[in-house]
């Protein structure tokens, strides 16, 4: 059988090489001249710097797995500083010890932290006495940890840490899918703080949260174009699908007759090709909110700062009123990146609920380094700057999103049988999520799966 996999960013990549390793025959369909979505790498100020992701989750298993299936599970690479600072009352205060997304389980070391006032903290302390149930139905964020913990730690630790993976807003985002995690202890019992506590560590604790490739994330992309295309798989850039045909028992998109699709698109484009067949399904994914990123790269001679860089970076909570929503010193995260007498930074702007990713890059730049001086205290000119734009790329969970794709995904196979949804939209943003979600497309596409697992 042919299956067309419409998208070429890494959920539809992992869908063709799940494909073509299965023996199937797969032709890729990506609009763009380039392949890997928000996967690239570019050279910039003497090094290879990531313009979107510069990281996978490595305790969840399809990056980790697929890396080692292409050859690169020897040049993974784990961050050189891993604690955070946020910018709380007008100064850097590092991360409280035992939080969780966030939420603290330590509330001496959330005191200490300074980044809520005593008084809320307090308030947060209360948690285990606090009368109540477990969590019995999808909910915003915003609501579980405010009703839990006050309004303050949902605020100022919850929000910049769930609600900046995500450029949203806790109070709009589900924790089904934002936060599976206090989700899954949530629901086990009364207290957070008791279940989060109970949880036993990783089984191996100092295994790395993260993950990248040594020379950048879009050699994982070329790794899987070129091992789809030695196993007989296709390839095509410029390639525009504006139609999804039944022909038969098939399929037709883009030029391409197929028994199967995966469809690994953003949800609107998504809603636009299934709108004739599936229109329940084309409904619900065009209903799908997006939220607007910028990332401004900033190289500065090491002398533009005074203080010791001893973290990955810090976070930007919504009450501090600044552009900026988090900045990463991507040289002391990643030893690779430095270079002697120099300082390389990223700050990130853009969430669902304001329009600062839409300036202008001057506009841009200048209010991140008045920011970086607020916060840091950062002076001096950049030695170089560089400023990428993701619009429209951050999907937005509300309550009931899982539920809402779970329907769409049943009309898809009963209405259109074989056609398979992947990409950030369905279930959760970041890299490993993308990949199981076109392998589960492709399980769909030939026949192997009815619905995702």
């Amino acid at each position: 059988m042919t299956v067309a996999a419409v998208g070429g960013g890494i959920a539809g990549l992992a869908a063709a090489y799940e494909l073509v390793t299965a023996g199937i025959d797969v032709v890729v369909l990506e609009a763009s001249d380039r392949l890997g979505g928000k996967i690239q790498t570019e050279d910039f100020a003497g090094v290879a710097v990531e313009t979107a992701p510069d990281s996978f989750l490595a305790r969840r298993p399809e990056a980790v797995a697929l890396c080692r299936a292409l050859g690169l599970g020897d040049e993974l690479v784990r961050p050189s500083e891993t604690s955070a600072y946020l910018y709380g009352r007008g100064e850097l205060r590092r991360l409280p010890a035992g939080q969780v997304l966030g939420v603290p389980t330590n509330f001496r070391a959330l005191s200490a932290s300074g980044i809520v006032t005593r008084s809320a903290a307090w308030r947060a302390a209360l948690e285990p006495w606090l009368p109540g149930r477990p969590l019995q139905h999808d909910e915003a964020v915003g609501s579980v940890i405010a009703r839990r913990y006050g309004r303050q730690v949902a605020e100022r630790l919850v929000d910049p840490l769930v609600g900046g993976i995500n450029a949203g807003n806790i109070d709009e985002l589900s924790i089904d899918v934002a936060a599976a995690q206090l989700a899954a202890a949530a629901r086990k019992g009364r207290s957070l703080t008791a279940t989060l506590r109970a949880t036993p560590p990783p089984t191996d604790p100092d295994a790395p949260v993260f993950l990248t490739v040594s020379g950048g994330l879009s050699r994982l992309v070329d790794a899987l174009v070129t091992a789809i295309r030695d196993k007989g798989g296709e390839v095509r850039t410029g390639a525009t699908v504006d139609q999804l045909a039944r022909d038969g028992k098939g399929y037709r998109v883009g030029g391409v007759e197929a028994e199967g699709i995966v469809l690994a698109v953003p949800a609107g484009a998504a809603a636009t090709l299934i709108g004739d067949h599936a229109p329940g399904a084309s409904t619900t994914l065009a209903a799908v909110r997006y939220a607007s990123v910028a990332l401004a790269t900033m190289a500065f001679p090491e002398g533009a700062v005074d203080r010791p860089l001893d973290a990955s970076g810090y976070l930007v909570p919504r009450p501090s009123g600044l552009t900026m929503t988090a900045c990463t010193w991507a040289d002391r995260k990643w030893a690779h990146l430095r270079r002697p007498g120099q300082v390389l930074l990223r700050a990130s702007a853009g969430r669902v609920d304001n329009r600062d990713a839409d300036l202008d890059d001057d506009a841009l730049v200048a209010r991140l380094r008045s920011d970086l001086a607020t916060t840091m205290g950062l002076r001096g000119e950049p030695s170089a700057v560089r400023v990428h734009r993701w619009p429209s790329s951050f999907p937005q969970y509300a309550p009931g999103h899982l539920d809402r794709m779970a329907a769409a995904h049943r009309e898809l196979a009963e209405r259109l049988p074989g056609v398979g949804l992947a990409g950030a939209a369905l279930s959760g943003v970041g890299i490993p999520a993308c990949i199981g979600s076109g392998q589960a497309a492709a399980r769909i596409a030939s026949g192997r799966d009815t619905a995702p697992s």
